[in-house]
C-alpha cells in the first residue's frame, strides 16, 4: 500500500512540475508556441512523462485553467468564512463584494491563460465542448458561494445564484482582460476587477 501511496505522491509532483513549467513558458511564449517540447524541457521531463500525465497540451492547460480559478475561488471562500466567523460583519453587497475581494485574488498570467483557453474554444468544437463543462462547473462553484453569503448575510438577490454567477464572472473576465489591455499591475489590476464586481453587486442585491 505504501508503494501505492508513494506512487500516487510522484505522480502528482510531476504533474505540478508539468503545470508550473507550462505556466512558465505561456507566460514567456502564449499558448500556440508554448510547445510540449519546450513544457518538458523546462519542467526537466521527457515527453514520455508528459503523455503519461496528459492526453494533449490543450487537457495541460484546461488543468492550468482550473488550478488558477480554483486558487481563486478557495481564496474567497476563505474570506467567507472569516467574514462569517467575525462579529462585524458587512451587511452592504457592494461592502460585502469588497471585503471577500480586498486582496490580489488576479494575475496578468491568470487572465492570459484564461482568455487564450477561450479564444482557442471559439475555434475549435471539441475544445468548446470542453470549455463549455469547465465553465459550468466553475458557475456552478461561484453559485453556491453566492448562497452561502445570502443565507450569511439576510441579502436577497434580485435574480436566481446561478443566473447571478454566470453574470459575476461575465463581469469578472471583462474587467480583468481590461485591466491588462490597460497594462495595469496586479495590485491595480485586482483593485479595478473588484470595484466592478461591487458595482455590480449593488445594482443586483438588495
Amino acid at each position: 500500500m505504501s508503494e501505492v501511496i508513494q506512487a500516487s505522491a510522484r505522480r502528482e509532483r510531476t504533474r505540478q512540475r508539468l503545470l508550473d513549467a507550462a505556466a512558465e513558458v505561456f507566460a514567456e511564449e502564449g499558448l500556440d508556441a508554448a510547445s510540449v517540447e519546450a513544457i518538458c524541457e523546462r519542467a526537466g521531463f521527457t515527453r514520455g512523462a508528459f503523455y503519461s500525465n496528459f492526453e494533449s497540451k490543450d487537457e495541460l492547460f484546461f488543468e492550468l485553467a482550473t488550478r488558477v480559478s480554483n486558487e481563486k475561488l478557495s481564496a474567497v471562500t476563505a474570506r467567507l468564512r472569516e467574514l462569517e466567523a467575525s462579529t462585524d460583519r458587512p451587511t452592504h453587497p457592494a461592502e460585502i463584494v469588497g471585503r471577500l475581494l480586498d486582496f490580489e485574488t488576479d494575475d496578468r498570467l491568470g487572465v492570459l491563460i484564461l482568455s487564450e483557453i477561450r479564444n482557442h474554444s471559439l475555434r475549435d468544437a471539441t475544445l468548446s465542448a470542453s470549455y463549455l463543462a469547465w465553465e459550468d462547473a466553475m458557475s456552478a462553484r461561484v453559485a453556491r458561494v453566492i448562497e452561502d453569503v445570502a443565507r450569511s448575510s439576510g441579502l436577497a438577490p434580485r435574480m436566481s445564484a446561478d443566473e447571478l454567477a454566470r453574470l459575476f464572472l461575465m463581469t469578472w473576465e471583462s474587467a480583468s482582460q481590461r485591466a491588462v489591455m490597460m497594462g495595469l499591475d496586479n495590485e491595480a489590476l485586482c483593485a479595478a476587477v473588484s470595484d466592478r464586481m461591487r458595482a455590480l453587486a449593488e445594482a443586483l442585491v438588495g
